[in-house]
């Protein structure tokens, strides 16, 4: 709560019962993990808020918590844009259609009214620049699809599993870091030319790869790509959250490599596998599925990127799915689908819920239980333990559930293999 809202007003309460689904989802993946591995009880509250925590982050309104990010009024609604790079601060003149004389969102602010909210999502990915209409009402998603890529093959649990993870920032990440507490072997791979920007916090990139074996390839060269495809022929899991042709080009997708029995390849994209060109951060991929908290009328973005979080705890749920079930799956899991699922998230009989200020400070009062609770700060991760820090760089290089056939039910009535 304390990450929804105006800076200067009340913090606004989660939307939809999307905590509770994300109890049940951390629950289920604890219970999955415990049948293919080693028990991860994962904490929802650490998961959505410890990156905010480190980073002193605070609500921000229709700004998003790390301020790269805003909620602008189209002609007919609202549209989340992104400019956390500097290609996309340079793309906003040809975004509006005019050189631009005061700043970036200034421009965007004024050009917003010209267009529809979708028209204006739609001209800014064009270029690259993440964007998301708000839906007029959230639809209800499961957040992944799978289908077959190879045979499956039992008796392996995640304890006997390599991870090799390509991804990058925090959803990916997320869900390695989740594996690997569950017991599986994490190697992470990265790019000499262009490291995880996630490093640019660097307590919280630690956090989340504490443990995990560290590989820095030239993709460059003939030797980096020769081995990037040992790396991945030679995985159990695959873990990747590029644009498909990005590996497609290598040569590198999950069509073009050989698989043996019992392999998962997840693919997490900002809107899946049938939307190759469409990018997404967390903020605006929220907004996409309808994510929002709402203070007198408007939206406003909820909590830090919830749009990260959310997926990769759903990815480390899938996969550990996958693992029970034999394997052999393609896991094809979208940002926005899985924003939709929590904003569209039954509603929970608990009752009203209110907020009042005591002495300076935000309470929540609960009529169905008859309390009352301190709406708290983003909590200050404890520093990653010296060992943990050691087993992560040690091996470093230069760059220091589902029904159907499934027998384990996860909370969101999936699609059936394609």
């Amino acid at each position: 709560m304390d990450l929804t809202g105006f800076a200067d007003g009340p913090p606004v309460l989660s939307p939809a019962p999307a905590y509770g689904l994300l109890r049940e989802v951390a629950r289920v993946f604890g219970d999955l993990t415990e049948r293919v591995g080693r028990r991860v009880a994962a904490d929802p509250g650490s998961i959505l808020a410890e990156r905010a925590g480190l980073r002193g982050l605070r609500r921000d309104g229709q700004r998003t918590a790390g301020g790269a990010g805003r909620l602008l009024r189209a002609g007919d609604g609202w549209c989340a844009v992104s400019l956390s790079r500097p290609d996309d601060v340079e793309a906003v003149p040809a975004l509006v259609g005019e050189p631009c004389d005061e700043d970036a969102w200034t421009a965007l602010e004024i050009a917003a009214a010209r267009w529809t909210a979708t028209e204006l999502a739609e001209r800014a990915q064009l270029l690259g620049v993440p964007a998301a209409a708000l839906p007029a009402t959230a639809r209800r998603c499961v957040p992944w699809r799978t289908s077959r890529i190879a045979d499956r093959a039992g008796g392996r649990g995640l304890g006997d599993r390599v991870v090799v993870d390509l991804s990058s920032l925090w959803a990916g990440p997320l869900c390695a870091q989740l594996l690997g507490r569950a017991g599986a072997r994490v190697i992470k791979v990265e790019s000499v030319h262009r490291p995880d920007a996630g490093r640019s916090t660097p307590r919280f990139f630690d956090r989340l790869h504490a443990g995990h074996e560290l590989r820095s390839l030239d993709f460059r060269t003939t030797s980096g790509r020769d081995e990037l495809a040992d790396l991945i022929d030679s995985a159990d899991i695959v873990l990747e959250a590029s644009r498909p042709r990005a590996l497609e080009q290598l040569g590198l997708g999950p069509a073009d490599r050989p698989h043996r029995p019992g392999r998962i390849w997840l693919s997490l994209t900002g809107y899946g596998r049938d939307h190759p060109m469409r990018v997404a951060f967390g903020d605006d991929a929220a907004v996409a599925g309808g994510l929002v908290g709402w203070h007198d009328g408007e939206p406003v973005f909820c909590a830090d990127a919830i749009g990260d979080p959310l997926s990769g705890l759903c990815a480390a749920l899938a996969v550990a799915g996958a693992v029970h079930a034999g394997g052999g799956l393609l896991i094809d899991l979208s940002m926005r689908a899985c924003a939709a699922a929590f904003a569209t998230a039954p509603v929970l009989p608990h009752g009203p819920h209110h907020l009042a200020r005591h002495h300076g400070a935000w309470t929540v009062e609960c009529e169905h239980l008859h309390r009352t609770q301190p709406v708290l700060p983003p909590p200050i991760p404890a520093p990653v333990s010296a060992p943990a820090v050691r087993a992560m760089s040690a091996t470093a290089t230069s760059l220091q559930a589902w029904r159907g056939n499934h027998s384990c039910a996860t909370p969101f009535a999936t699609e059936g293999q394609r």
